[in-house]
């Protein structure tokens, strides 16, 4: 009899304990606090920013943390957005987080004013779809203004009746039609192909540009992208003209001679004449 009951007793135990384990293990595994606040992605300097840099989508990075710093924007193509063409007010290293008070975005009170550098004027062209290269051209990239015109002046050669010549050189883009920025909404009107373009100028380039705009049509020359010391301004270029004749030497070829119609005129066998005209 007291077997009996022991065996029964070590059966009840060992039914609990399997009972146990089995809702131990049914039960999903705890997630730990500090795992899931470290998913939290925050937008930080995706490399070293100069003061003064215009934001461009290559510049603004991510990355998670658990840690959140009020007032970090977290990521989202939302947030990007509302960082494109802001001016980093001074210089960032890499993975710095974006705050508010490192930037100033556009359309903030005086932004044109704070992103051109002292003595340094803003002058705005008109382009088009193909001298503004394909609407490719963003606030911050440096450019080349180059100048081709119609040369109307009487007794002209062929080859020197189209000239082309360098406006500016090494000139910052400051802003993209009335937004300073591009690319911001897809299918936004920042998304439209350029209609004015703003650079940074001398007072100098300024007034150059003024003529120009007048004398003929104004192309965008994209510069690669610069590293290191951000250029000081750059003087007004040499005169340089290319002239029609230097692109295509046909333009400059003489044409033949014209041969001079002949007329034979016969009078019998042995007199024949030549008329020249």
């Amino acid at each position: 009899m007291v077997l009996r009951i022991a065996l029964l007793a070590l059966m009840a135990l060992g039914l609990a304990g399997f009972g146990t384990v089995a809702w131990i293990s049914s039960r999903p595994p705890p997630r730990p606090v500090a795992a899931a606040a470290a998913q939290t992605p925050i937008l930080v300097a995706a490399h070293p920013l100069r003061a003064g840099s215009l934001l461009q989508p290559a510049d603004i990075g991510a990355k998670r943390t658990a840690a959140v710093p009020p007032g970090t924007p977290i990521d989202s193509p939302a947030a990007r957005a509302g960082l494109l063409g802001a001016m980093v007010r001074h210089s960032l290293p890499a993975g710095t987080p974006l705050m508010p008070g490192d930037v100033i975005r556009p359309g903030d009170h005086g932004f044109l004013a704070a992103v051109l550098r002292p003595g340094m004027r803003a002058v705005t062209v008109g382009v088009d779809l193909i001298s503004g290269t394909a609407g490719l051209i963003w606030p911050g990239d440096r450019i080349d203004l180059i100048l081709t015109q119609m040369i109307a002046r009487a007794g002209q050669p062929l080859g020197r009746r189209i000239a082309g010549e360098r406006v500016l050189a090494d000139a910052r883009v400051v802003a993209i039609d009335q937004h300073m920025m591009q690319g911001a909404v897809a299918g936004g009107a920042a998304s439209l192909p350029a209609r004015t373009i703003t650079l940074e100028v001398t007072p100098n380039q300024a007034e150059r540009v003024a003529v120009a705009t007048h004398l003929g049509q104004l192309s965008l020359v994209l510069r690669a992208a610069g590293h290191g010391v951000r250029p000081q301004p750059q003087r007004s270029p040499k005169p340089g003209i290319v002239w029609g004749q230097d692109v295509s030497p046909a333009l400059s070829a003489r044409p033949p001679a014209a041969t001079a119609p002949v007329v034979r005129v016969f009078q019998g066998a042995d007199n024949a004449q030549e008329f020249k005209f």
